[in-house]
């Protein structure tokens, strides 16, 4: 029996340094003349949004400069979680690569999914979408400054429309109220559009979502926006300050990038980094950004993997606060 255990023992120990020589094997193999096939971008969300349209032209764009071809696979459900988990579980060779929105930081602090950003080698990120606190035109503030001093005055009076529990623009108002030390009544709808019809109808005082979202009641006189939740002015509304600017330290806003699966060897990892650097530079993705409303904002892998750990950092202590876990 003693022999036989250790002859036991012995073939697997060998079958484990064949398991990891092939392993190796099929890791260097990855690298060289990379890429040699079709690349796959998966979505976590459905066809036609934001997330989607980026991604589409960013794998057209992929495409002309790796000259293989580029195909989009929208894979939805859980917030994007069933996407993410598929990129994730997926071999680490550069072929499939994820859409990587916000959420990714968030996801786990929410209880949704255990998928992060920290499974992820980043290649880039291409856009952001910064929040803004938003009210009718009509509202005796002016400034952030006054309304914040109202909100303070009056604890919980003051209704922020989001659009839903622990979405990013949730928590971007949250993290003003943290930041300014004043206590909103967040009021979660199904989408910012809701949101927006909620204050329209003065059900609520203020909204929290982008810019872009508000651009067409601001331009029709409905809405002024107080103050952005960004790291930049926003194109949309050039002449509106960010909070930082107005002296409160707190930044929150949606954001896009691509990804491969941790594990993906680095020489593949460059590569795709290197031509996401080209892809950037596109007139045509700049101009889709644009009339999307959406701030280019390009970073490179090495940049969003540090960008995206603050992010799942910041986001794993402020949304158990959020939801009374804490």
């Amino acid at each position: 029996m003693k022999l036989n255990f250790f002859k036991a023992c012995k073939a697997a120990a060998v079958g484990l340094s064949l398991a990891a020589c092939v392993g190796a094997v099929t890791n260097a193999e990855a690298a060289p003349n990379f890429p040699r096939k079709q690349i796959q971008i998966v979505v976590p969300y459905a066809p036609g949004g934001a997330s989607d349209v980026v991604a589409r032209i960013y794998g057209k764009e992929l495409e002309g400069v790796l000259g293989k071809p580029v195909i989009i696979v929208n894979r939805t459900g859980a917030s994007g979680a069933i996407g993410l988990e598929s990129v994730k579980n997926a071999r680490p060779d550069g072929y499939t690569m994820s859409y990587m929105p916000v959420e990714s930081t968030m996801l786990k602090a929410l209880g949704i999914a255990e998928v992060s950003s920290d499974d992820f080698d980043f290649v880039c990120r291409i856009m952001t979408i910064p929040a803004a606190i938003t009210v009718s035109a009509d509202a005796p503030w002016n400034t952030l400054d006054e309304f914040l001093t109202y909100a303070k005055e009056n604890p919980g009076k003051v209704l922020v429309g989001n659009s839903g529990s622990g979405s990013i623009w949730h928590v971007a108002a949250a993290s003003l109220a943290k930041a300014a030390g004043v206590e909103f009544t967040h009021v979660p709808f199904d989408g910012a559009a809701p949101a927006i019809a909620g204050l329209l109808g003065k059900n609520i005082t203020a909204v929290a979502v982008s810019p872009a979202e508000v651009k067409a009641n601001v331009d029709a006189g409905q809405f002024k926006v107080l103050a952005v939740i960004g790291d930049a002015h926003s194109s949309v509304v050039p002449d509106v300050k960010t909070t930082r600017e107005l002296g409160y330290d707190v930044t929150a806003m949606g954001w896009g990038g691509f990804a491969v699966p941790k594990g993906t060897p680095e020489e593949v990892v460059q590569i795709l980094s290197d031509a996401s650097a080209k892809v950037a530079q596109s007139e045509n993705l700049k101009s889709l950004l644009k009339e999307r409303g959406f701030e280019y904002a390009p970073l490179t892998g090495t940049e969003m993997d540090a960008f995206a750990k603050d992010q799942l950092d910041q986001y794993s202590q402020l949304i158990p606060e959020l939801l009374g876990k804490k």
